[in-house]
This record gives structure tokens, C-alpha cells and sequence, in this order.
């Protein structure tokens, strides 16, 4: 597998991993798998794309606990559709829609020699391991702390920390998780966001075998930021790859045909001027709020 590596695009949501991996995916040479570890809707939760049982989101993985996780991650990666454990599962025809969608892409990206990008932000903490047993391409992203309070502020998303503790295993490889547990129950969402922010941008940076990389940074400069991220990740880049990421990435499209959705799903990311979208990043925190932030995330 080292030859031809699978690629994980991951960091905490919001982070810009759906933007980052239909950017990757543009080049023609990545079948785009979104978010099989999420735990609440499809992908997650489709037995024919990972055959394992999600049981947290952020879902913590490592050779302790690897038994299930690394076949069925296997099959994900090397594009082999569970059919028959998929069609256990159907109970609707949107259900055979979907199963007939996902598994039609596996098995054509298989027979046409392309490679499985994971995009998914709930692997964030297992990083690591994806890129040690699985030998994953590994590209982390990191936003600037205070926009990312600000989108999960904005979208009223917060984080239940009983899932990150509740997991001996992350607790014991990640003892800096136990931060955590003086807001469980808090009602205080800018303190809990940024508190997860501190403590898996501090995981991260000590995890070897991956590319840490600044959300921030690659959407102010986006053309040459993916160009080093098609290196890294053993793709080629190509004029029709940086066609698209031009039109996906400066709101101008460069031809008359604009910006088409491909894939296997929408995700949340949507055709912008990525070096604008940074500039209204703080939206929806106050100047004390922000200030709050700062504080919170610094290096102790």
C-alpha cells in the first residue's frame, strides 16, 4: 500500500476538511469517502462502506482496540463495498439508492486504479493510527481558534465531553483529555469549544507520520498551499486540478461552466472566495468573547 496510499483529511468539524478534500479529490485520482466514522447518519453508520460499529463520535482508535477497526478499515481504503452487509441494513428505497451510489463509485474506482480519500473530522484523535497501520496520507487541519469557536457559536454546535472520557483508551494515550472533564455538564459553549480546540491541537502536534496543516493559511493561499498537498499525498497536479481548484476557491470561475458538484455526497462546503471567507471568520463573537478565546486556547 505504500506505493498507491490512501489519503485521511481530518481535523475537528469545521476545520475545512470537506473543502480541503473535494480539493484534493479534483484531480480525478481519489474516490471521496465522507465522514464513515460519524456516528449518527450516513455515510456513518453504513455497514457496505465501514463495517465496524461506531460507538462515539470521535471515536478513538489504536492498536488496543484495533481488532474490528483494522479490516474493516482495510476494505474501506482498498474501495470493497460490503454489499451484502449493506443490504442487511436497507429498510427504504433511498437505502438502496444510497447502497447502489456508494457501492457503484467503490467498486468503479477500484477496476479504474484510483485511491480512497477518507474525509472525516471524527477521526481527528485517531490520526496516528490511520497513518501507522493503514499507511494514510494524513493531512490534519488547524483553524484559527477564535473562527472556529465563532462557526460552532453560529451554528449553535457544542460538545458533550462524556464521549471523550467515557474512552479509557484515549484517556490513558491522551491523558491531556481529562482537561475536559471540569465542563461536563457546562451550558458555557465558547469555553467547551475552545477547550476542545486546545486539547486536540495539542494531540495532534505530537503525532507522528502526519501533515499538520493551517486551515487559514491554505485558504489565504490556496493554489500553492494544494499544490504541496498534491505532492505530499502522491497525486498529480494537473492543469485541469488547478482549473477547478481556482473556481472552487476565488469565486470567479474560471470558465464558462462554473463550479459542478462530484462525489459521492454534498458536504458542507460551498463554491467561495476562500481569502474573503477568512475575513468575516470572528463573525458572532463579541470583542470580550474574542479577547475570552484568546485566552482560553493559549499555549499553557
Amino acid at each position: 500500500m505504500s506505493g498507491r496510499p490512501p489519503v485521511l483529511v481530518t481535523g475537528l468539524p469545521r476545520s475545512g476538511t470537506s473543502w480541503t478534500g473535494k480539493m484534493l479529490a479534483a484531480g480525478g485520482e481519489l474516490v471521496y469517502v465522507n465522514e464513515p466514522l460519524n456516528p449518527q447518519h450516513p455515510p456513518g453508520r453504513c455497514p457496505g462502506v465501514l463495517r465496524a460499529r461506531v460507538c462515539h463520535r470521535f471515536q478513538y482508535i489504536c492498536d488496543d482496540n484495533a481488532a474490528a477497526w483494522l479490516p474493516a478499515f482495510r476494505d474501506t481504503v482498498a474501495l470493497r463495498y460490503g454489499w451484502a452487509a449493506e443490504l442487511r441494513v436497507n429498510r427504504a428505497p433511498r437505502d438502496l439508492a444510497r447502497m447502489i451510489r456508494y457501492g457503484g463509485a467503490f467498486t468503479l474506482g477500484r477496476l479504474t486504479g484510483r485511491r480512497a480519500l477518507l474525509d472525516d473530522p471524527f477521526a481527528v484523535l485517531s490520526a496516528g493510527w490511520f497513518a501507522e497501520r493503514l499507511g494514510c496520507r494524513v493531512i490534519a487541519l488547524v483553524r484559527d481558534p477564535v473562527a472556529f469557536v465563532a462557526s460552532w457559536q453560529r451554528l449553535g454546535w457544542t460538545i458533550y465531553f462524556h464521549e471523550l472520557l467515557e474512552q479509557p483508551l484515549l484517556v490513558r494515550d491522551h491523558p491531556e483529555v481529562l482537561r475536559l472533564r471540569a465542563l461536563v455538564g457546562s451550558q458555557d459553549r465558547v469555553a467547551k469549544a475552545a477547550a476542545l480546540w486546545q486539547v486536540t491541537r495539542t494531540i495532534l502536534s505530537r503525532l507522528p507520520g502526519i501533515r499538520l496543516v493551517s486551515y487559514d493559511d491554505l485558504a489565504a493561499d490556496p493554489v500553492p498551499g494544494f499544490r504541496d498537498l498534491y505532492e505530499y499525498a502522491g497525486l498529480r497536479w494537473n492543469p485541469a486540478a488547478e482549473r477547478r481548484i481556482v473556481e472552487a476557491c476565488t469565486g470567479t470561475p474560471a470558465t464558462t461552466g462554473g463550479f459542478a458538484w462530484s462525489g459521492l455526497s454534498r458536504t458542507a462546503f460551498r463554491p467561495m472566495d476562500s481569502r474573503l471567507a477568512l475575513r468575516s471568520g470572528t463573525r458572532g463573537l463579541t470583542d470580550e468573547e474574542i479577547t475570552r478565546v484568546k485566552e482560553l486556547t493559549a499555549a499553557p
